[in-house]
């Protein structure tokens, strides 16, 4: 399972070495394993903003994540690089391109020695955020990185809008750290296109094909929404449908 960070909560910015161990402790009791810590505040406080203040917070942010993710015994945490511009936050800011761009190399720069001495790597993942667009941008803003502690946190149904996940990943490589299943209709295009998997357009035989070409084994994820009146129905459905693309018996 992959967990989130918030500012309250079980998991939070303020949450302590104590608080953070009741929570593997847990986890552990129930027999699931903690891999990922992920954290929707990268919206709220941008690696990219144009407000000094707000990306300083931002990468305390993903220190806390990183000490987190050590804590709980995870091998990655999940990061947005910040942003240009992003339609579904109202009044959200606008940064130029390549500013946004020196910004996020620049941060993530810093943060990397930090998150080699946790020991936690740094995925980062493609969003809807008009940032990083294609494969080979992506690709090389890893590379500029420079750290074996920073790499791709690759969505699968976040490029179908605009491009094929296969392709992505024979790009990325051994770049990618983790990978999100969700699944997308293109007709639609907008945020109400994400549909449960194996309900949309994403061709899974060719991201599987695609994962087992570039040798990536490590752990995916189902990132899905929850059904409002019967969210246990949205577990069992998410389970067989990653059974059928992972090819695995259900339950196993």
């Amino acid at each position: 399972m992959e967990v989130a960070l918030d500012e309250s909560g079980e998991l939070s910015l303020n949450s302590t070495e104590e608080e953070i161990l009741k929570v593997r402790k847990m986890a552990d009791e129930a027999g699931i394993l903690l891999y990922s810590v992920a954290s929707s505040l990268h919206w709220k406080y941008s690696l990219t903003s144009n407000d000094q203040r707000i990306r300083e917070k931002a990468k305390s942010i993903v220190k806390k994540q990183l000490e987190t993710a050590k804590i709980l015994g995870c091998d990655t945490i999940l990061v947005v690089p910040g942003a240009v511009g992003v339609d579904f936050i109202p009044d959200c800011e606008i940064v130029e391109y390549d500013i946004a761009y020196d910004r996020a190399l620049e941060a993530i720069r810093e943060l990397a020695p930090y998150a080699e001495a946790c020991g936690v790597a740094i995925g980062i993942e493609n969003v809807w955020n008009k940032f990083l667009l294609s494969p080979l941008e992506m690709r090389d803003f890893i590379d500029k990185i420079g750290s074996d502690f920073a790499g791709a946190y690759f969505d699968v149904g976040n490029v179908l809008i605009s491009g094929y996940p296969e392709h992505w990943i024979k790009i990325l490589g051994n770049r990618i750290k983790k990978v999100h299943f969700k699944d997308f209709k293109r007709t639609v295009g907008t945020f109400d296109g994400f549909v449960d998997l194996l309900s949309g357009d994403v061709n899974y035989p060719a991201v599987m094909n695609a994962l087992k070409s570039v040798g990536y084994d490590g752990w995916v994820t189902g990132e899905l929404g929850t059904y409002k009146n019967y969210p246990e129905t949205m577990l069992y459905n998410a389970s067989y449908a990653m059974s059928q693309i992972i090819g695995r018996k259900n339950n196993d």
